[in-house]
């Protein structure tokens, strides 16, 4: 009965790559479940340079998080970086159901908890572990993701520049 009235909030959205699912300052107020594609969550600082911090594929729920818990202005853009089916709904519309429907507040919850340790080993690694070990783990983390986007965004992911990233790759082909 839960998924009857929930799937009745959910729409079926497409982005292009290059399309924005969020942008900086913006107001967060839909939140999605990636179906298929890629996108990027990422932040810019003052002088341009853009650090990717999350990867959304399949299964994964993209959103501004934050934005739509505090109903400040967003700050992590994400972006397709491919082609992107999405079911995308109003946050307010989901989270105005969990009286009703308690199972549908668990899910939620579960889902928090999951980014919340995504987000707490992705800062331990970029901390304690080397630039090999990083790669090492995005690759088993994301398989298959290396050959849908570029080196740049991997090595943006990864805390280090394509030059290191293609250097660890060379190595890795001459072992």
């Amino acid at each position: 009965m839960t998924w009857q009235q929930v799937e009745t909030l959910f729409t079926e959205t497409r982005l292009k790559k290059g399309d924005y699912f969020i942008k900086e300052g913006q107001l967060a107020t839909q939140f999605a479940f990636v179906q298929s594609g890629v996108i990027r969550g990422f932040y810019r600082d003052q002088q341009g340079t853009e650090y990717n911090k999350h990867f959304f594929v399949s299964p994964s729920i993209a959103g501004g998080y934050t934005s739509l818990i505090t109903g400040k202005p967003n700050q992590i853009i994400q972006q397709a970086l491919t082609d992107c089916e999405l079911l995308q709904a109003n946050y307010q519309s989901f989270t105005a159901m969990y009286d009703t429907y308690p199972d549908l507040e668990r899910v939620g919850r579960r889902f928090a908890e999951r980014y919340f340790v995504e987000k707490e080993r992705k800062e331990i690694e970029i901390v304690l572990l080397d630039a090999e070990n990083r790669y090492r783990l995005f690759q088993e983390q994301y398989p298959g993701l290396e050959q849908q986007i570029s080196q740049y965004h991997i090595a943006s992911y990864l805390g280090i520049t394509p030059t290191q990233l293609s250097r660890i790759r060379k190595k890795w082909a001459q072992s």
